[in-house]
């Protein structure tokens, strides 16, 4: 295929005219939805004249929701937005106070009709099953606040969550939210000193962490791991163990805390949540990439908990009796509070007033069917996985799936890298039954979300549907210029309430990595589309493009042409160096299982990718590999892949789900 040329610049072929819808909205989400009822509301018959005026409008709609679901002020605003400092620097909900405590636990706590609802279902790898109401979990999260307030923790400082998904994880939070201090979500799986780092850069004072943890059976000792971190950090003066696995561990004579021993302290067995500037540091999540330090990335009270309860409300149509719907969802996201999919999911679900689930184990462990089962066994409605996960438990068949009755699910989530056409049929149609729309959202650590298909609307293969409601995003060339029909820059003309308030102690670091390139403009560093019929798509990270004699190509265009072969379960994509060309295709595959590495296999996958993107895309090479590095979130490393076939230093690592998979890769060459 030839390129397109837009200003100066080769892009990819032109993306398809037409993406026929795959899914269509029953006339009872029309009308049941919440989007739907806040349709009603307004007076609106269409969704793309709610999505557009909501993004002429973001002062209205943001007004609208907050009324629509409830969300409480202590202290009204008085202004929705103030960009008087320039869009840079906006702030939102100008003189209001509140509390996210106050918001996700307090108030239902407090009423009656709600207090015996579970706001959380976990489950342990192990199948030790939890559940925990309303009024358990505030009783259990203002102890925590108490005893860390009876440690010295308070208003601004700074505590490290390094924890597995568990309830005591929620609570941990909301307890520094109601204290006015700053979480640090720290990955479960970090080493000591990716723990350090992010201790360090936060000025932690206190860490929470675990005794232990299980993965595949194997135990993950997470207390060990926290004390060699906290040996490098002097700042930590308290560390709070949870004991997950209730073995013995070691611990530090005035420093260390069990969980019980900190809820001891606090005086009262209530914690009274204080109202804080809707502007006050609600955390601060750090991103790790593979050089530089990571970045620091603030999230504020009011802004964070209105935009991801809308993401959550009116994307994945989470309902509750709480909120005006008329069912008690269930909603589990399969992630890790150090991934934005954590804080997304505890904020979003107990804004909503419904029930999050969340699980602490390998989705595949200890046999494929795990997840369909946990599906079954808690009743999930609101299922949420990467696309890369779809592709390793596709390969493992239709029959694990089977297996299980999933009727109780009815919306299907997606993020973190984009999809290709047969693992989305596979989820739309082997996990929904093709009755759940998939709600394929993109955004990022900094921003909550961009881009989001709403249940109101048909929904194409692999779609991100449009807009996020309130935020004006846009495609564009190097100029700038909207484009359509070719792939081009995301970017966001716009605030909106979740956008990050800087780094952390780093104004101009933030400054010169978003809003450099076109002044006034958010630069996401995403590549996406929009076809003809108004269909937006994800084409992977401008910063992985691979030049070719000139011509720039995403990897998970490649990377999709790959997977479409019977006897691949997963692909990446890298551009290494070449002297006559700039960078040649290299190309690393995972085969299914029992299939045979042989030339002609290889010489077949090279010309698969030839005949879908043209015969100057054919790859230089085609390795096979066991596994490929990804994060615990399911995102493949592509630069750390690439660093490690050039033999570089691979940089920073601490994110791999198993850090195998890097020999792995050196090993396929």
């Amino acid at each position: 295929m030839s390129g397109t040329l837009r200003a100066g610049r080769r892009y990819p072929a032109p993306v398809p005219d037409h993406h026929a819808a795959a899914w269509y909205p029953t006339p009872e989400l029309l009308t049941d939805s919440n989007v739907g009822r806040f349709m009603t509301a307004h007076g609106c018959t269409d969704f793309e004249a709610l999505r557009q005026r909501s993004i002429d409008e973001p002062e209205w709609f943001w007004n609208a929701f907050i009324e629509f679901v409830g969300l409480p002020f202590t202290t009204p605003y008085t202004a929705v937005v103030d960009e008087s400092r320039g869009i840079e620097w906006a702030t939102w909900f100008t003189d209001g106070r509140l509390n996210v405590a106050a918001v996700c636990v307090d108030r239902w706590a407090d009423d009656p009709t709600r207090r015996d609802v579970p706001a959380i279902l976990w489950e342990g790898e192990d199948g030790e099953p939890r559940s925990v109401t309303y009024a358990e979990l505030r009783v259990m999260t203002d102890a925590i606040a108490g005893g860390l307030a009876a440690r010295g923790v308070g208003e601004g400082d700074a505590v490290g969550v390094f924890l597995p998904m568990l309830p005591e994880t929620v609570a941990t939070v909301m307890a520094v939210a109601k204290l006015g201090a700053i979480f640090l979500p720290i990955f479960s799986g970090y080493g000591a000193e990716a723990v350090a780092v992010r201790l360090e850069q936060g000025d932690a004072t206190a860490l929470v962490t675990a005794d232990g943890t299980t993965r595949r059976g194997k135990v993950i000792p997470m207390k060990e791991t926290a004390d060699a971190a906290v040996a490098m950090v002097p700042s930590v003066q308290t560390v709070v163990v949870v004991a997950r696995l209730g073995g013995d561990v070691a611990m530090t004579a005035g420093r260390d805390l069990t969980l019980a021993e900190c809820c001891a302290l606090a005086p009262t067995r209530r914690y009274d949540t204080p109202p804080f500037d809707a502007e006050h540091p609600l955390f601060v999540a750090y991103t790790s990439g593979t050089t530089g330090k990571p970045k620091g990335v603030v999230h504020v009270h009011g802004g964070f908990v209105v935009k991801i309860a809308a993401e959550v409300g009116l994307q994945a149509d989470c309902r509750s009796f709480a909120t005006g719907g008329d069912r008690d969802d269930v909603l589990f996201w399969l992630t890790d509070l150090g991934w934005i999919m954590g804080p997304w999911q505890i904020f979003g679900t107990l804004a909503m007033g419904a029930t999050m689930f969340c699980y602490d184990g390998a989705p595949d462990y200890p046999g494929p069917d795990r997840l369909w089962s946990m599906v079954e066994r808690h009743r999930i409605t609101i299922l949420g996985v990467s696309p890369t996960l779809i592709r390793a438990l596709m390969a493992k068949g239709d029959d694990p799936v089977r297996a299980h009755d999933l009727s109780s699910l009815r919306v299907l989530g997606s993020t973190g890298e984009p999809w290709n056409e047969g693992p989305w049929w596979w989820y739309f149609n082997e996990v929904g039954g093709g009755r759940c729309p998939v709600i394929n959202v993109s955004g990022g650590t900094e921003v909550g979300c961009f881009l989001a298909p709403h249940v109101v609307e048909p929904i194409a293969p692999c779609s991100l549907g449009g807009p996020a409601l309130g935020c004006a995003v846009d495609v564009v060339d190097d100029d700038c210029q909207p484009v359509r029909g070719v792939v081009g820059e995301l970017v966001c003309r716009k605030p909106w309430p979740a956008m990050t308030r800087g780094m952390w102690k780093e104004p101009e670091r933030y400054l010169e990595t978003y809003w450099s390139r076109w002044p006034g403009v958010w630069w996401h560093g995403d590549w996406a589309s929009i076809d003809a019929d108004g269909q937006w798509f994800l084409h992977g990270r401008s910063d992985d493009t691979i030049k070719l004699a000139g011509k720039r190509l995403g990897p998970a265009e490649v990377e999709t042409a790959l997977v479409e072969h019977p006897d691949v379960v997963e692909a990446a994509a890298i551009g290494i160096p070449d002297e006559l060309k700039g960078e040649t295709l290299a190309c690393f595959v995972v085969l299914a299982p029992g299939t045979h590495e042989t030339d002609a296999l290889r010489a077949d996958l090279r010309e698969r990718v030839g005949d879908a993107l043209g015969k100057s895309f054919l790859p230089s090479a085609v390795w096979f590999t066991s596994a490929l590095p990804k994060t615990r979130s399911n995102k493949i490393m592509r630069r750390t892949i690439r660093a490690v076939t050039l033999g570089q230093d691979p940089g920073d690592v601490s994110g791999l789900e198993d850090t195998a998979a890097l020999d792995a890769i050196g090993e396929a060459r």
